[in-house]
């Protein structure tokens, strides 16, 4: 998530996957992975696309998981490329279940494409597994309160879409969110023990172990919080998991396209819609240190009163809102600085400053996110 969430960009977006992230920058991600003649034209003979007009690069997303837009005589395409060393054939076929099931609802997903025999919606070439989508255009999201309705309402609408569907009750290990999370803890616990050489921290050391303290601080004050209103006893159900505006399209004033349900689990929904709040609310900028420290509470209405126009949060769950949104701000942070030291292009340590300034500004400003 929390590349998503620092990757908030407002450039327009005309295929179906999300735009381009502060991971996708990083150092070590510098060499983009590509496709070769050879594979691609096997993985396409596999699919009755008519004749090819063009093939492009589409330079967007994870590195790791190289895209290509198609256009041919049957239409425009996105094939996306997967290493099976991080996502294996039953988690695929899990995810285009779920894909299945929300386009026979009417939720906007980008259709896939099933091979030349219909035996299958993915193709497997060596280690490597390969994705067909129908293109669709849209744009992305332009940061006003409007979107951001329109976003919150759609993603209640998923909840419903996928809420009584069986085919989740089948699906792969699911478990486990932001909330309270061992490994939220275990990431700062490191954060300040094993990072305080990291060239990221240079010069910081005295101030890191302070910084680390308060978060670890503040998360565990967020958790008990929710843990008090009764977080355990809500119902779980399959959440996306990863609802930010680069996993979204628009166009004409409404969503055309939800995508990446890569990260789904079964959760609380308000773990998704304090996710959400959070992604579309946010204000940043260029480096992390100028990054204003409140929320856009245009932006925030808008996201949680869309959701709620379709699926109304009860009380406990909106009381619920702020202190979760606090806990997946700070899981945004852990795991990619205790990798690298950084994030993205930008130093851990100036992040982490971030986060806190954004953290006492939530905390000082909680009775009134939980009325807005």
């Amino acid at each position: 998530m929390l590349t998503r969430l620092f990757g908030v960009r407002s450039e327009r977006n005309t295929m179906p996957f999300s735009q381009s992230s502060a991971r996708s920058r990083s150092p070590q991600h510098a060499t983009r992975a590509g496709f070769d003649a050879g594979e691609l034209a096997v993985v396409l003979s596999h699919y009755d696309l008519g004749t090819l007009e063009s093939v492009t690069e589409f330079a967007r997303g994870s590195r790791r998981n190289p895209k290509v837009g198609i256009v041919s005589q049957r239409g425009k395409f996105l094939l996306k490329r997967r290493s099976l060393e991080h996502i294996g054939q039953d988690r695929v076929r899990f995810i285009h279940r779920i894909q299945a099931i929300l386009q026979r609802k009417g939720f906007p997903v980008a259709p896939l494409l099933p091979t030349r025999d219909r035996s299958s919606t993915f193709v497997q070439l060596r280690d490597h597994l390969y994705e067909l989508f129908q293109f669709i255009p849209g744009h992305g999201f332009a940061r006003t309160p409007e979107e951001s309705r329109i976003a919150g309402e759609a993603l209640a609408r998923f909840h419903l879409a996928i809420k009584d569907a069986a085919e989740p009750l089948a699906a792969p290990d699911l478990g486990g969110d932001y909330h309270d999370a061992r490994m939220v803890r275990t990431g700062l616990s490191a954060i300040g023990s094993t990072l305080s050489a990291h060239d990221s921290f240079s010069g910081d050391e005295a101030e890191l172990a302070t910084l680390v303290q308060f978060l670890m601080e503040a998360y565990d004050d967020a958790a008990e919080a929710v843990n008090a209103e009764g977080f355990s006893q809500w119902p779980q159900r399959l959440i996306h998991s990863d609802w930010h505006p680069g996993n979204i399209l628009f166009r004409d004033g409404r969503v055309v396209a939800v995508v990446d349900y890569d990260a789904m689990r079964f959760s609380r929904r308000v773990v998704d819609v304090a996710n959400g709040t959070l992604q579309f609310s946010i204000l940043a900028g260029v480096d992390p240190v100028d990054w204003p420290e409140d929320l856009d509470l245009e932006r925030f209405k808008g996201f949680l009163g869309g959701y709620d126009s379709v699926s109304p949060l009860d009380s406990k769950e909106r009381t619920a809102v702020p202190h979760l949104m606090a806990e997946a701000l700070i899981t945004e942070c852990v795991a990619p600085v205790v990798a690298t030291g950084s994030m993205g292009r930008w130093s851990g340590f100036r992040v982490l400053q971030m986060v806190r300034r954004k953290l006492t500004w939530m905390r000082r400003h909680v009775d009134l996110l939980r009325s807005e």
